[in-house]
């Protein structure tokens, strides 16, 4: 049997982006495409996108010069060289078969963003979670520093976008473990923010998942570093295990043996303060423009990362204080009735655990509501409880039906089963099953001086427009 973690890469070719020619992007309205689009753009190669829902980001697309076709057609074809998809496009789409029919080579997104680093020096984010969040504060110190990287993100950055193509040699990616793409990445600077339970239906257990992002890190230039936490038993032991190999490994957390160690933390709504120590020397008090002991780790990986490359500590604390911010992380929406609305994309149990202490931090002496909308059923289903305790420290809940598209919902597993499993009064927590019907449910619960969030994976980002009407 061939080994799954066994991913050829463009880069094991040569292959750069240039090398594909005139590429079509299908659904190019979406966040991960969008930013790979985007990068193609500006790095001023013939792009065509398809894509037929109205995504905000489309306008700029066009601005930049990218062929986009409202609709899923044949025709979208003429001319083009490559066509790339995501997981989400299955081999029956009518531009994949197309493409096939006339011999037009298909790939992945993965290896799309591969061919694109190609030659440069890159540094490539993974992990359960917290990997948007570290890969644009990474990007941020960069080009904070002047060093122009081009970068492809997850999530688009408040004030800027989810990819581009900069002037310098350094390229920084976030890269995706659920579907085994990560596999495909070369890069000289490998960071895993954590390895968690998520994605069982790829990788059946924790063994198989474990040895996955282990493959990512054999896969990092052996003269290059890997940065890993010191805090998640995943990631720890595999730091071990690889420095013990004679790999140069960089930890960073909270823990006491960490090499980049952060302490003093000091949280509140105005942001995150804390004291950096290097290898048990202080290198400064640094500060993050956001919330969040959680936003603080993700930002020592940066850290590694900016003294690997030889910035000051001064330039490196300069750049992360000049962080914007990732929306759908902590993100305001506004102001409605006397509380404020905000939106997070935190879905796992323990991402979503350390989003509503901080979010909790900011209510203050006001109540924290939470607006959650399960993903997808078999995790739901599988992750019941942890998700149901970490829902449990808020002080008022709205649960949705699970968005799962194309699986059916047992009997009894819905998101009345993950209310019920809630440590709340039954007063404190609702089941809402219709969309329309959670505006009417939040108003119930929520009051003056109340932070209310939305929270979860796409679609329930469109609900703050719901609640602010």
């Amino acid at each position: 049997m061939s080994d799954p973690n066994d991913l050829t890469s463009p880069i094991d070719e040569g292959v750069t982006a240039e090398d594909l020619g005139h590429v079509l992007f299908i659904g190019v309205g979406g966040v991960g495409m969008n930013g790979l689009t985007r990068l193609y753009a500006t790095r001023g190669l013939p792009v065509s996108g398809s894509e037929t829902k109205e995504w905000p980001s489309l306008p700029e697309l066009e601005r930049l010069g990218v062929t986009l076709h409202r609709e899923h057609a044949a025709s979208n074809l003429d001319g083009i060289d490559t066509v790339v998809r995501s997981t989400a496009i299955n081999d029956q789409h009518v531009e994949v078969v197309e493409a096939r029919r006339r011999g037009i080579p298909v790939l992945h997104r993965s290896e799309a963003l591969a061919a694109a680093t190609t030659g440069r020096r890159s540094i490539v984010v993974t992990g359960t979670h917290g990997k948007t969040t570290t890969t644009a504060i990474i990007t941020q110190m960069l080009e904070h520093a002047g060093l122009a990287p081009s970068y492809v993100n997850g999530g688009e950055n408040i004030g800027a976008f989810t990819g581009a193509h900069g002037s310098g040699d350094l390229f920084v990616a976030e890269a995706d473990e659920s579907d085994r793409s990560f596999l495909r990445y070369r890069p000289e600077v490998g960071i895993v923010t954590n390895i968690d339970v998520d994605h069982l239906n790829t990788y059946g257990d924790m063994d198989a998942l474990t040895e996955a992002f282990e493959r990512f890190c054999r896969n990092t230039d052996k003269d290059g570093l890997l940065v890993l936490c010191a805090d998640n038993p995943g990631t720890l032991a595999l730091a071990k295990r690889l420095r013990a190999e004679g790999r140069t490994v960089a930890t960073y957390g909270f823990s006491d043996g960490a090499d980049v160690q952060l302490g003093d933390v000091e949280s509140s709504v105005d942001g995150v303060d804390y004291t950096v120590l290097y290898e048990h020397q202080v290198l400064g008090r640094f500060h993050l423009p956001m919330p969040g002991r959680h936003i603080a780790l993700n930002s020592t990986a940066a850290v590694a990362v900016g003294l690997y490359l030889g910035l000051e500590p001064e330039d490196i604390a300069a750049g992360i204080a000049a962080f914007g911010g990732v929306k759908r992380r902590f993100e305001k929406r506004g102001e409605i009735d006397g509380y404020a609305v905000f939106d997070e994309y935190a879905y796992h149990p323990t991402a979503m655990t350390e989003a509503v202490k901080t979010l909790k931090e900011v209510a203050g002496d006001g109540r924290l509501v939470v607006v959650f909308q399960p993903y997808r059923v078999y995790r739901t289903i599988a992750m019941r409880e942890e998700i149901a305790a970490a829902l449990s420290l808020a002080d008022k809940v709205v649960v949705m039906e699970i968005f799962g598209p194309g699986e059916p919902i047992p009997d009894g597993e819905g998101g009345q089963a993950l209310r019920d499993a809630i440590a709340l009064p039954e007063e404190d927590k609702v089941f809402v099953a219709e969309w329309d019907d959670v505006p009417a449910a939040v108003k119930a619960l929520a009051a003056e001086g109340d932070v209310v969030v939305t929270m979860g994976a796409p679609p329930v980002s469109l609900m703050p427009d719901d609640l602010l009407r």
